[in-house]
C-alpha cells in the first residue's frame, strides 16, 4: 500500500508517496538524496540515522516515513547553513578531534546537539547518558565527550 506523506526537510517542503513500511531513514536518503544520515544496523541500536524530527533526537531507521508525516526533520546537512559557519556542535567536534572515520558522526552530532538544546549544561556523566545508544565503532568516546562538553563550556548552549 502506498500513502502520501508531507514532511519539511532542513527547512523546504517535500512530498512522496511511500510504501507503508518505508522508514524515514530510506526516505531521507534514496527519496530526498541527503546521504549524511546514515544506515549502520537498522535496528536502532548504533545511531548513525539519528535526525532531529519536531525537535527531539530520532533513530531514523525505526521511524516510518509515514509517521513523519507532517513532521519538521532537521538533518546533518540542515543542521548549519551550506555557506556557514557550522553549528556549534560541529565546530566542536572538528576541534576537539570528536571523529574518526566519521560513520557515526552525523548520528553523534545530533544526538549531541539535542542533548545540549534540552540541557545547555550538562555533566559528563549526562553526556554519557545523553548518547548512550549511539556508537562509535572507532572507540573515539573520550574525544566525542570532549567535544560536547568544550562545546557546552564555550557556547552555554547549543
Amino acid at each position: 500500500m502506498t500513502l502520501s506523506v508531507s514532511l519539511t526537510v532542513n527547512g523546504q517542503a517535500h512530498s512522496a508517496e511511500v510504501e507503508d513500511r518505508t522508514l524515514l531513514v530510506t526516505l531521507i536518503r534514496d527519496g530526498l538524496g541527503l546521504t549524511g544520515t546514515h544506515v549502520g544496523c537498522d535496528t536502532t541500536q548504533c545511531g548513525a540515522c539519528t535526525v532531529h524530527m519536531d525537535g527531539c533526537a530520532v533513530k531514523s531507521c525505526t521511524v516510518l516515513a509515514a509517521q513523519a508525516d507532517g513532521a519538521e526533520i532537521i538533518t546533518i546537512e540542515g543542521l548549519s547553513p551550506p555557506e556557514g559557519p557550522l553549528h556549534p556542535v560541529q565546530d566542536a567536534f572538528a576541534r576537539s578531534h570528536g571523529l574518526q572515520c566519521g560513520f557515526c558522526t552525523p548520528g553523534m552530532v545530533m544526538a549531541s546537539a539535542a542533548l545540549l538544546k534540552a540541557n545547555p549544561d550538562p555533566t559528563e556523566e549526562q553526556v554519557k547518558l545523553g548518547l548512550e545508544g549511539n556508537i562509535c565503532r572507532c572507540t573515539g568516546y573520550f574525544n566525542i565527550i570532549k567535544a560536547v562538553m568544550s562545546c557546552a563550556a564555550k557556547t552555554g548552549a547549543a
